[in-house]
């Protein structure tokens, strides 16, 4: 077997090192830092060598070493250490000494995603960064540190996430970069470790290199999706040739001449396959998986069965402050999504570390079917088991949840109670909600949700509700307090909160829609009548979900009706007029509604940002209703649509739309003519409004393809 050097500093470079070992190859790996060596595995196999080298050295290393292969697995950014290699080569080889040079490629992205902002150079992204406003989260390592700190502007908002070496740290020194805007952590990161991160120090921009699948790079962009992050990417460079993971220890095996062995207990000798293995080969290994709720995080919270599912685990999956808080002999991953544990157990599945029998147990907090990200995985689970992927059992376990757990505590009931999660998310209508509840229990986050509670309750003028914290549930820590909400908005201690709301003047809720027309702040701008509203909301079918458009909003009467519906319906009320805009604004929080979307606009133009619509109100359309319906259609083919017509103008477009066969279907049409009493002396006289034709139609699906 030829003598193997890997020039490392990436995941996939660690692993295949870990890969020759379990194969019995001998074999050199070069890290350029401290840090780099002490990640790596302790093997007798495995021979390390720190600190960077030029040409020069990497030719003179090669030559003491008498090396017979090189492997090339370091970053895809650092150009100047492969441009180094492959001169050493180069050179090398002019003298008479030929070395293969292989190149191991990281799995990238495949996919761009549409949401991030891209950037060729660091150069390009400091200039973008100093028109921003808000801290910046860098996680481009410490190199490159140096760029960003030129510009007084963005050096003061930055905070570094480095690796914790003396390098890396000396460099953040040397840059003025220190105390709290370092954070030096070693990887890899989970997007829940991401969201912290982000959250806890107000991030507004993440940087990032595109570092693909092991660098972390679609967790960071999913926790900057989660809170609302803005996202600078600098772009890959090209990796040019090379060969995947599975194609390198191929060529490592041809090169060799023999196949790579591994000591197996049970079944002596057996072959480590390169590539994807047979179904016969799957069948090596199967998997006992077991989702369990662990309750609110302490271990006197987990149910028997949990323990003993994790004490007998031989791994162990979740997010990492899960993990670290059970005790267990098992190897621990920062794994609690499918799209990070399906690929790890397919990895494991197909025979490259080890064969048998695991049991691999996944941790949630709370219970398992409860607000619980559980059911996702467990879907996507059963899916890879029922069509042969994955040889596994699965089964969950469930756990006490800091509801049941608070609900205990102070001796109430949960069954007759109104129960929401805000956790990691903004829940809508919230206020609206507790109106109606005598009883309400809030799973929560950090004590910003404790404190908008608050806030929101106290400008609802809703001061009388008593709310009881649960601070920390079932750790040492605990507290559990009676507040006001104005005590609310000045609590301070951070944590995980659960709270009780008890509200003695909850109002029931309204089961139908019909606010009357007084009621509407209005001024001078036009308003569907009251009538009108409710036979246009009816003819829409709404149902639950709906994304709804509200064109020609006006006082965005239609909007808040709709709105208060369900507060699972998101409305946008598209309105191009500012007077009008104002006043849907001030109706939206008369009424309490954040499931309400003003935007300031033209239709058709408008819209092409929105989330696409179920349903579309159009009770103004400017002489532009044939324009507005195509767009829509484009949209949606099938979205329910309702108009409103008062004009002679309107009406005929209105017409010349229903003559339109092939665009819409099931049309009707509605004329109603409404009359209010209104006292003269002592008599009641019919006063009469405008005529109002109601046309409600579905688009009949996408366009036929024309001959050409």
């Amino acid at each position: 077997m030829k003598k193997i050097l890997i020039f490392a500093g990436t995941t996939e470079g660690r692993k295949l090192s870990e890969y020759l070992a379990e194969a019995e190859i001998n074999h050199t790996i070069c890290v350029a830092t401290e840090y780099g060596a002490i990640v790596l595995r302790q093997h007798p196999l495995i021979k390390v060598h720190q600190g960077r080298m030029n040409q020069e050295q990497i030719e003179r290393f090669l030559d003491d070493g008498k090396y017979g292969v090189v492997v090339d697995a370091t970053h895809p950014f650092a150009k100047e250490i492969t441009c180094n290699i492959k001169a050493a080569l180069k050179e090398m080889g002019q003298g008479g000494t030929i070395i293969p040079y292989l190149r191991l490629k990281r799995n990238g992205i495949e996919e761009k995603e549409n949401d991030v902002t891209y950037f060729e150079t660091n150069e390009e992204c400091v200039k973008a960064l100093e028109d921003t406003e808000g801290n910046i989260l860098l996680t481009t390592g410490s190199k490159e540190l140096y760029k960003y700190c030129i510009s007084e502007g963005i050096k003061h908002r930055l905070y570094v996430r480095v690796l914790p070496s003396v390098e890396s740290l000396s460099l953040c020194t040397e840059q003025g970069i220190c105390g709290k805007q370092v954070i030096a952590m070693q990887g890899p990161f989970t997007t829940e470790m991401n969201e912290a991160i982000i959250r806890q120090y107000e991030i507004s921009y993440l940087v990032t290199k595109e570092s693909g699948v092991p660098g972390g790079y679609q967790e960071k962009v999913s926790a900057a999706k989660k809170t609302g992050t803005k996202v600078f990417v600098i772009g890959c460079p090209e990796q040019g040739e090379g060969y995947s993971f599975p194609e390198i220890c191929q060529k490592l095996k041809d090169m060799g001449g023999k196949n790579f062995q591994t000591k197996n207990p049970k079944k002596g000798n057996m072959e480590i396959p390169c590539g994807y293995p047979s179904m016969s080969q799957k069948q090596d290994i199967s998997f006992e998986i077991i989702l369990a709720g662990i309750g609110m995080g302490h271990r006197n919270g987990l149910t028997g069965e949990a323990a003993r599912a994790i004490e007998e685990a031989d791994i162990l999956l979740g997010a990492e402050r899960m993990i670290m808080t059970v005790c267990s002999k098992a190897e621990k991953y920062p794994f609690y999504q499918a799209e990070q544990i399906i690929p790890y157990l397919h990895d494991m599945q197909s025979g490259n570390t080890f064969t048998g029998n695991k049991k691999v147990v996944v941790l949630f907090s709370g219970d398992s079917g409860f607000y619980s990200g559980c059911q996702l995985l467990n879907e996507a689970l059963k899916k890879e088991i029922t069509e042969g992927r994955l040889n596994a059992s699965l089964r969950i376990l469930p756990g006490i949840s800091s509801v049941a757990y608070l609900a205990s505590c102070i001796g109430e009931s949960y069954q007759d109670a109104a129960v929401y999660s805000t956790h990691g998310k903004k829940l809508c209508n919230l206020v609206r909600r507790i109106k109606s509840s005598p009883k309400t229990f809030l799973i929560m986050s950090g004590v910003k949700d404790i404190n908008e509670l608050g806030e929101r309750l106290t400008n609802a003028g809703m001061q009388k509700c008593e709310i009881i914290t649960g601070y920390q549930l079932s750790y040492e820590e605990q507290r559990v307090e009676k507040h006001t909400p104005v005590e609310c908005m000045e609590l301070k201690d951070e944590g995980l909160y659960t709270c009780f709301v008890r509200n003695p003047y909850a109002m029931q809720r309204r089961l139908t829609h019909g606010i009357a027309d007084g009621q509407f702040i209005r001024d001078k701008v036009p308003m569907t009548k009251e009538e009108i509203r409710e036979v246009s909301i009816c003819k829409l079918r709404l149902k639950e979900k709906a994304v709804v458009y509200d064109i020609g909003s006006g006082t965005g009467s239609i909007a808040i009706e709709i709105a208060g519906i369900s507060d699972d319906i998101q409305v946008y009320a598209v309105e191009q007029k500012h007077e009008a805009v104002l006043l849907i604004e001030k109706n939206k929080k008369k009424f309490e509604l954040q499931n309400v979307t003003v935007v300031e606009s033209r239709a058709p133009e408008g819209l092409t940002e929105l989330p696409m619509a179920t349903h579309a109100f159009i009770g103004g359309s400017g002489g532009r209703l044939k324009e507005i319906l195509v767009s829509l259609r484009q949209m949606n083919p099938d979205m329910r649509v309702v108009v409103n017509a008062v004009s002679m103008e309107t009406i005929c477009e209105m017409r010349e739309i229903l003559s339109m066969d092939d665009m819409i279907k099931e049309e009707e049409i509605v004329q109603l003519q409404v009359s209010r009493a209104k006292k003269a002396g002592n008599y009641h006289l019919m006063q009469s409004e405008n005529p109002v034709w109601i046309c409600a139609f579905d688009f009949c699906g996408k366009e036929p393809e024309r001959k050409a």
